[in-house]
Order: structure tokens, then sequence, then C-alpha cells
């Protein structure tokens, strides 16, 4: 079941955004990761219009969005592969018109992920904090 974020949710989503951040991309080091958990427990997530995915009772995944941007998707590693991601992703196309998201050009995965759900490719650009390269992607409504 996807449902509204609460306050209560917040170290099972952070669990969740740091094992699938850590997984998802290893080109980039744990640390980084680990350095930028209190920005996501005291910044984005409450910015954000943010949704957790729930399945018998655990906390599966969670998305948030930041006006028509798609800020974070994650899954846990071990449910991966089972549906969740589109579940959550539906939800956010639901909500908006038009969408745009940024991922690493190295998370080939998830670029495969976005463009089976019909985001197109729009540009790139070297995100701030890391210096990697990340492809902006974009999601109209038709």
């Amino acid at each position: 079941m996807i449902k509204p974020y609460k306050s209560s949710d917040i170290d099972s989503i952070l669990n969740i955004w740091l094992d699938a951040s850590i997984e998802s991309h290893s080109f980039i080091d744990r640390s980084f990761w680990e350095s930028k958990m209190s920005d996501m427990r005291d910044i984005y997530i409450p910015q954000s219009e943010t949704y957790i995915y729930t399945s018998a009772d655990e906390t599966v995944g969670f998305i948030s969005l930041y006006e028509n941007t798609l800020a974070a998707l994650f899954v846990s590693p071990k449910h991966q592969g089972n549906g969740f991601g589109t579940k959550l992703l539906d939800r956010a196309k639901s909500l908006r018109n038009s969408l745009q998201l940024a991922v690493y050009k190295d998370n080939l995965k998830s670029i495969d992920f976005y463009t089976h759900s019909h985001f197109q490719y729009s540009y790139e650009q070297t995100d701030t904090h890391t210096g990697f390269p990340e492809v902006i992607m974009s999601w109209q409504k038709q």
C-alpha cells in the first residue's frame, strides 16, 4: 500500500535510502552517502511531498516529489525487482502532469528503469556534490 509519509516513517526511509544509494552508486564512496543522512532527515524529506510503500507491515520503498521533480525513488535492495518501484513511479505520475529527475550516468539500471517507464533523455550535467556526471530525464503526461 502506498500512503503519505509521516514523521514516524523517517528511520525506515533513511535506512532504505542509505542501503539503496550505496548499492546503486558503487562508484561513489560510502562515506559520502553516510555524510548526507542528516541532510536527508532535516532538509530534503521535510521539504518534499513523500509517499511510502508498505508491504506486509514493512516499508519497502518511497518516493519524494519537489514541485515537478522526482527528487527520490528508492526501494530497499532486498525488495527490488518486485514491482514496487514501478508502483511508486505510477503514483508520482498520477500526481503530476510532468516530471523531471536526475540520475547518475553510471547508474545504468536506473536509467533503463526510467527509459522503460517513458522518461526521455533531456541533457547531461555534473552533480555539484559528487563531481559525477548525471542525466536529466523528463516525462510528460500524454
